[in-house]
């Protein structure tokens, strides 16, 4: 597997950007999935690659060996013949020379520092604007035999073509086990990444019979291209699967069967911001821990209290996400929770109270409403516990529930210092919400371990409750104390959080509206005043 980090203009600061498949058993990995990264001509933009071998399913990289790293600048890559960028993976650990800023090497982790240890390959290539996804499904009929115990067991990798000649991997099909005369499941592929938007440009494809030890037995291969494909099921689409070596070794070889399209469909995809013009709203709202663990809203210590020159890390947050999630709703008008208090006027216990203490109309005007209403409930409940999600998530959820046409979508922020104390109920409810038009967001205040959180970020393992899965990930979780910049400049801090707890809120939405076959509403026409002609369009 490897690892991408990017590296903040300002803080200097490696943050893992993301992570490849994990590919099995091989030394020679071509990795299928693709990072997008914006390029800007006037930055420079490091890049570090790790990369490791993976021995479990734990995300935590610490639990795999490290096999080495690269640097390098994606103007590096860009900027490299047919933007292909050969660098030598060295083994020990580096750091930024002060002055230069480029990787010195140290021993410090016990590598050897100048090590070369393999190498890394990279390739850039612009995205054409193409917005086509194509799907389609194929299968084949005799192919060659190459196990020697029963049949192959097929699977097909699929290349595009490059300006300079080379070939990139874009997709693998799954291996379907013993037999010549495989139907491979359909698949989605964007258009942009077959073929870049160029449907004449070729596509080549391998079929390959799948060994456990990873060294699979090449069965033969075809070209074709975009334009062909998009024939559909015909004589066209029959391919001749060909062994070059075993083509000129025997003279009276034919081919190593046949692949056939079975169906190709192709449909524009829609993005999140073709569902906000066609009137889609984002509804927010926020909840916020108060349990005793806290500490005493009054002492310095706490992570309530509220300093006169300062805001607390509650206020920094939810004005750092509110502020920008507040552009995407009408009205301004917000739920705010809390939970994990005694409330008035009897001191029961509550795990969804409203911050205005108003039952029937939780709502508060805009991102300084809902700060209003959470200074003064810490005024009039009493921090208490213990610290349940469950009750908040369902809230929301009930809510979403009403409203599965998207026309609206939920956001719930959850603010909080500690370790959960109803995960299998949270689980439970997280597993239900993914079925509706809901993303939740959670921030960890303070310094306690949030190994739970961790968990329900379905990142790398999907969330289940009681043997069900969720149906997708909506949930992100980010540790607060990771955004606190040393040098003050909460500004800066507090627009790097919200950047990454909001990152995965369009692709959330997106998977919402794609699974129900929801289409974006056609965007209104832009205002013209009478009189008057319309000459740009921002």
């Amino acid at each position: 597997m490897c690892v991408l980090y990017t590296q903040g203009i300002e803080t200097k600061q490696w943050r893992e950007f993301g992570r490849t498949e994990v590919i099995d058993n091989t030394l020679n990995p071509e990795f299928v999935r693709k990072f997008i990264l914006d390029y800007f001509f006037e930055e420079k933009q490091n890049l570090r690659l790790d990369m490791y071998d993976v021995d479990s399913k734990s995300p935590d990289l610490t639990k795999h060996d490290f096999l080495g790293q690269c640097f390098c600048t994606l103007g590096e890559i860009v900027g490299s013949p047919g933007s292909r960028l050969e660098k030598p993976l060295m083994m020990g650990a580096y750091t930024l020379h002060s002055r230069t800023g480029k990787p010195m090497p140290s021993v410090s982790n016990g590598g050897i520092p100048g090590k070369k240890c393999g190498t890394i390959i990279l390739s850039a290539e612009e995205l054409g604007n193409c917005r086509d996804v194509a799907t389609m499904q194929f299968c084949a009929n005799k192919l060659d035999k190459k196990d020697f115990f029963g049949k192959s067991d097929p699977f097909m990798v699929f290349y595009r073509s490059n300006e300079d000649g080379t070939f990139t991997i874009c997709h693998k099909t799954e291996v379907v086990k013993n037999t010549l005369n495989p139907v491979w499941q359909s698949f989605c592929i964007p258009v942009r990444a077959l073929c870049n938007g160029d449907y004449d440009r070729t596509i080549k494809v391998e079929v390959y019979d799948w060994d456990r030890d990873g060294s699979h037995d090449f069965i033969g291969e075809f070209t074709t291209s975009y334009r062909e494909l998009a024939r559909g099921q015909s004589q066209f689409n029959v391919y001749e699967v060909i062994n070059p070596k075993k083509k000129m070794k025997k003279k009276k070889y034919v081919n190593s069967g046949t692949v056939t399209l079975l169906s190709f469909s192709v449909e524009s995809e829609h993005t999140f911001l073709d569902y906000i013009k066609g009137g889609t709203q984002i509804n927010f709202t926020v909840a916020i821990d108060f349990t005793a663990s806290n500490g005493n809203p009054s002492q310095s210590t706490s992570l309530h209290y509220m300093n006169p020159y300062q805001m607390n890390a509650y206020a920094m947050a939810l004005k750092a996400v509110g502020e920008i999630i507040q552009d995407y709703d009408s009205d301004k008008m917000f739920p705010a929770l809390g939970f994990g208090a005694k409330i008035p006027p009897d001191g029961r216990v509550s795990h969804e109270f409203p911050l205005n203490g108003n039952s029937d109309n939780p709502y508060c005007n805009g991102i300084e409403g809902i700060l209003e209403a959470y200074h003064r409930s810490l005024k009039t409940v009493q921090l208490y516990g213990p610290t349940n999600f469950a009750p908040v998530v369902n809230h929301v959820a009930n809510y979403a529930a009403a409203v599965q046409d998207g026309s609206q979508y939920f956001v719930l922020l959850i603010i909080t210092d500690g370790v959960i104390s109803d995960m299998a109920q949270t689980k439970e409810a997280i597993v239900n919400a993914a079925k509706l038009p809901m993303s939740i967001i959670i921030v960890g205040v303070g310094q306690a371990e949030f190994d739970a959180m961790v968990e329900l970020d379905g990142d790398d393992i999907r969330i289940s409750s009681r043997g069900k899965l969720a149906e997708r990930d909506i949930v992100q979780f980010v540790p607060f104390r990771d955004y606190i910049d040393r040098t003050g400049n909460h500004v800066l801090s507090m627009a790097r959080l919200a950047k990454d707890v909001l990152a995965e809120i369009p692709d959330q939405f997106i998977s919402y509206m794609k699974a129900r076959g929801i289409k974006p509403n056609p965007a209104p026409p832009p205002y013209t005043p009478p009189g008057h002609t319309l000459q740009t369009q921002i």
